[in-house]
């Protein structure tokens, strides 16, 4: 296969694979340790894995977390443990607005809030579980996992890929891969890799043609030219047209590849034409370490001009880019047990696109030994990957003031952080909710003295936004 040159590559190439060397000593962060920032919108679901009067259980960084569908209403998603006896709420039943424990029949509305223990009188509730910002767009289920006051300012593009257009065709896929979110990224980003797929796509050249760097945002571009082999049917089904090896067919697209912290998309242009393919993905974090995550992929293919043709040929579409896919996996969980194997991140990087991904990954991310809730330092300020503009939700939906289900004559939640009657219960009784926050570690032995014990500050049990 014919690789690339450096007359193909930026002007900054090899300047930038001469500093690499310098910049590996002075790296003092192993971007496999830097978990993601839990102040955004994550997939945990598809729409259609959610039935009504049905509950579901996934994960965010190793978070439980159940999501409810009532027979009437939106989403919502609570911590996915019984405050009684931490059984998962997922395994339980949908009554009306609420879920009911399969163990006891503990029922919680969507605020979070206990609102029945079938054997214990009404007011003699114990605390809540934890609640989580919901939004379902596109035909995906996102929660927000981190402080849900930014819930209401962090705002999804308002179309993600083309779903809502009549003029695509749109592939849902994805599954849970084995490794840190950001050699996904890394993968997608760095089109050199084509190496690795010739026997799916034959020879392909990758033409660097440059990048962009704003805060929060990474953008690559290329162009592609075959140098041997046939064109596969999938490709030829997203172009719309069979392409050979001649020189009219060499460098005509555009693919450009941006990672808008968190997520990515890819699309591929010929001049100003629409795009002939357009791509959103996410990589959502499953286990504590977020050494595991679970893909979510939207993929747009536009349509070609004969009518039915692409729905013909979806299938062999499929088989395509899950062949893609599968050796895209295979790799990057190759990479994340290298990376376990020598104890830390050992890449070489010197293509200079990675590196400023790389860097990005780390300002916006948040260090494994930070509080969740914490902003990282890098990405404060007029720096920060927040400042990057991001597009408007479709609407904007209001929380839910109170539990429908609630029994006749009992208080609503308030919406104010940490004003819950959960919380006025244990700051006043000395009780622990569900959500109390870590312990320290612990000190050296010391001698018992007689003082009251304050209530621990937790997490605020706030309505989820469905």
């Amino acid at each position: 296969m014919d690789q690339p040159t450096a007359t193909e590559l930026s002007d900054d190439f090899e300047t930038s694979c001469e500093t690499v060397s310098g910049a590996k000593r002075n790296q003092t962060v192993d971007l496999r340790r830097v978990h993601c920032d839990p102040d955004f919108w994550y997939p945990v679901a598809w729409s259609r894995e959610l039935k009504r009067g049905k509950t579901i259980g996934v994960r965010y960084a190793g978070q439980p977390i159940a999501l409810i569908r009532p027979e009437e209403g939106n989403v919502f998603a609570l911590e996915d443990r019984c405050a009684h006896r931490q059984v998962p709420l997922s395994k339980g039943r949908v009554q009306g607005q609420s879920v009911q424990c399969c163990y006891h029949g503990w029922a919680y509305g969507r605020s979070g809030r206990c609102i029945d223990v079938p054997y214990l009188g009404k007011g003699k509730l114990p605390n809540g579980v934890r609640t989580f910002p919901v939004i379902e767009q596109d035909g995906l289920i996102f929660v927000f996992p981190g402080d849900p006051e930014k819930a209401r300012t962090v705002q999804l593009p308002a179309t993600l890929a083309r779903v809502d257009d009549p003029a695509y065709k749109t592939r849902r896929f994805g599954q849970e891969v084995g490794c840190h979110y950001s050699f996904m990224h890394e993968n997608l980003m760095d089109m050199n890799h084509q190496f690795m797929h010739m026997k799916q796509m034959g020879q392909m050249r990758p033409r660097f043609l440059g990048q962009k760097r704003e805060p929060g945002l990474v953008e690559a571009r290329y162009s592609f030219a075959r140098t041997g082999g046939k064109q596969p049917l999938g490709e030829a089904l997203i172009f719309g047209e069979r392409r050979d090896a001649s020189a009219k067919h060499q460098d005509r697209d555009v693919m450009t590849i941006r990672t808008t912290y968190p997520y990515q998309t890819l699309h591929i242009q010929t001049g100003d034409e629409a795009p002939v393919m357009d791509l959103w993905i996410a990589y959502t974090p499953q286990d504590k370490d977020q050494l595991t995550n679970r893909t979510f992929g939207l993929l747009s293919v536009k349509r070609p001009g004969i009518p039915g043709l692409l729905d013909l040929a979806w299938p062999f579409l499929i088989a395509f880019t899950e062949r893609i896919f599968a050796e895209d996996r295979e790799i990057v969980e190759l990479e994340q047990q290298a990376w376990k194997d020598l104890g830390g991140d050992h890449n070489l990087e010197v293509f200079p696109v990675i590196n400023n991904l790389r860097a990005l990954l780390a300002e916006c991310g948040v260090p494994a030994d930070t509080s969740k809730t914490d902003t990282p330092t890098a990405c404060a300020g007029s720096t920060s990957c927040r400042t990057a503009e991001q597009p408007v939700a479709t609407a904007s939906r209001p929380a839910e003031a109170a539990d429908a289900s609630a029994p006749a004559g009992k208080p609503a939640p308030s919406t104010a952080a940490g004003s819950t009657p959960a919380r006025q219960r244990a700051a006043g009784t000395g009780e622990k909710t569900a959500t109390s926050a870590p312990k320290a570690a612990a000190a050296p032995p010391k001698r018992k003295r007689h003082r009251s014990r304050k209530p621990q500050k937790e997490n605020s049990v706030t309505p989820s936004v469905s």
